[in-house]
């Protein structure tokens, strides 16, 4: 049986019956880079070669790493993007609008049947619009800009199937910590991963965006899911044009599939993942009465418009425990605005939280609000590796915008429901 992948990968190799292991190479459709690894890195190993990109409507370029610039060395190496940028005549750019993996779906460019790499480890986020998205490193990007094609080898397939609804105030986070802790980082080493089932089809795309983007935690090339009409609704009202045989995409794995993994998610409970792996996790009681200093909203897994929304409704009317640091840098302006525009933002500013920009920040260990020694925080981000957010002496623990509000209310560790429940 022809798996979403090999659908996808077929298309981009213009190849028919590919079996896995095949080693093909695929033209590419979209390629996104970003200020940290993008120009900087690419620019000079194309100035050596005296080429200029493929094609320029198919490269989008973000700023979100080193935002804001806060010395000579960032100020520079943004400037060198935006020269860049202009000399390459790239219109498909966005200067400080928020982090790539939100950036590039909310403007329209993902769509299904769609082959597209990103210079970014969580570029699988892709994977949630029925496209086949995946992080490569600056030599491989300079050889895609180069030539527009990029060869790999068709990866199996590994079905997570998730039956049943999830109950209230357990999201698309606590899935993710759930697969990492049974399969753990290296479960999906070099393969797609696609989800599917009930719970799968019920979510709406920036929690499905949430599940493909921690395809990587897993090791996974890329983490995919069928296309459906809440797919559609979504690109549709983010301005991108979808093909007409988009329902071609509507693939699932046969649940007699050999690499298949089965998920209740009526029986899920939050979830928290101790330092310093995302495999770490356990249920959020597990962490109760557990202290920390700084409870931190954000990145490109944790701070969309839902995660913001999430939040709220567990900090409306109430005030952060007393100690306590709340930080929230909305992933991205259009849903900071849209945040702003819905009365959200003022419910966490009123709860007590501080306010970052839309970037990477602390997430990837930029700015200056990094984690300080020994400090401890409770995060919505994808990753705590040791020093990844700071300090190698602090600790990170990964938990749903809905815990991490919760925590920051009590001012220790603590399972949303019981803090609903006392209101």
């Amino acid at each position: 049986m022809e798996t979403l992948s090999q659908k996808l990968i077929a298309k981009a190799s213009g190849l028919e019956n590919l079996a896995i292991g095949d080693v093909v190479v695929c033209n590419v459709d979209l390629a996104m880079i970003h200020d940290s690894g993008g120009p900087r890195r690419v620019k000079p190993i194309l100035d050596r070669l005296n080429l200029r990109v493929w094609d320029k409507e198919k490269v989008v370029v973000v700023t979100d790493h080193y935002v804001p610039a806060n010395n000579d060395e960032t100020r520079a190496i943004q400037a060198l993007t935006r020269e860049w940028v202009r000399d390459q005549d790239i219109e498909n750019f966005y200067d400080e609008q928020g982090i790539c993996h939100v950036v590039l779906p909310e403007r329209g460019h993902l769509t299904p049947g769609k082959f597209c790499v990103g210079g970014d480890s969580h570029s699988p986020t892709g994977g949630a619009f029925g496209a086949y998205m995946f992080g490569i490193g600056a030599t491989e990007m300079a050889g895609v800009l180069a030539t527009g094609s990029i060869w790999l080898k068709v990866p199996e397939t590994i079905l997570i199937k998730w039956d049943n609804q999830l109950s209230p105030f357990v999201t698309a986070k606590d899935m993710m910590l759930a697969i990492c802790r049974k399969i753990g980082m290296g479960g999906g080493r070099y393969q797609a991963v696609q989800y599917a089932g009930e719970a799968i089809r019920a979510l709406g795309m920036q929690d499905r965006m949430t599940l493909s983007n921690m395809a990587a935690e897993l090791g996974a090339q890329a983490g995919l899911i069928a296309p459906d009409e809440t797919t559609i609704a979504y690109i549709e009202n983010a301005g991108g044009m979808v093909a007409d045989d988009w329902r071609d995409y509507q693939i699932e794995v046969s649940d007699k599939s050999e690499n298949l993994l089965s998920f209740d998610a009526a029986s899920l409970s939050p979830q928290i993942a101790a330092p310093h792996s995302p495999a770490n996790a356990d249920d959020a009681e597990a962490f109760r009465n557990t202290p920390f200093d700084i409870a931190y909203i954000g990145a490109c897994t944790g701070a969309k418009y839902v995660d913001l929304l999430a939040a709220a409704k567990i900090l409306d009317g109430q005030h952060i425990a007393k100690g306590v640091t709340l930080k929230v840098a909305p992933a991205s302006l259009q849903d900071q605005e849209r945040a702003r525009e819905d009365g959200i933002m003022k419910i966490l500013e009123d709860a007590g939280a501080e306010f970052l920009g839309n970037s990477c920040g602390i997430c990837a260990g930029y700015g200056d609000d990094r984690l300080t020694e020994d400090q401890v925080c409770i995060s919505s981000t994808a990753r705590n590796f040791k020093g990844r957010m700071g300090a190698a002496s602090s600790a990170v623990y990964l938990a749903s915008p809905y815990t991490v509000a919760a925590s920051a209310l009590t001012g220790v560790m603590t399972d949303p429901r019981q803090v609903v429940e006392s209101f």
